[in-house]
Order: structure tokens, then sequence, then C-alpha cells
């Protein structure tokens, strides 16, 4: 064997191991969305989905303390 089957052999053994990564990648992505299907499926309801920003206040477009004070201002 000369540089060129260590070459062949290196490479072989790159792509093996990314795919190998690849598959554990994908098995590991397909036991996490499993586990959140049901846990998806129990939560849905009749209620609107909570934002999370909106319901700390700091969602673009919610009122904020200056535009409650605004009609006060302008009726001076």
């Amino acid at each position: 064997m000369g540089v060129g089957g260590t070459a062949m052999q290196r490479i072989r053994y790159g792509l093996t191991g990314l795919a190998f990564v690849f598959l554990m990648v994908l098995l590991g992505t397909a036991i996490v969305r499993s586990g959140d299907e049901p846990q998806a499926n129990a939560g849905a309801s009749n209620e609107a989905p909570s934002d999370p920003l909106a319901d700390l206040g700091v969602a673009p477009g919610q009122g904020s303390e200056n535009e409650a004070d605004k009609p006060a201002n302008s009726a001076r």
C-alpha cells in the first residue's frame, strides 16, 4: 500500500465517523421529539396560547405605563 491507500483509508474512516455522528444525532432527535408529543397534546385546550413576553409586558406592541399616561397628558 502506498500513500494513496493510506489517504483512502483516512477518508473512509472520516466518512464512517461522520455517518455515525449523523445517525446518533438523528436518533437523539427522534427520542426527544417522541417524548414531547404526549406533553404537547395533553396541554392542548380551548385556551389561547400564552406569550411569555406578553406576560412579562415586554412584547412589542403591548401597552406600557407611558402610553397609559398619554390621555391624561393630552387633556391638559
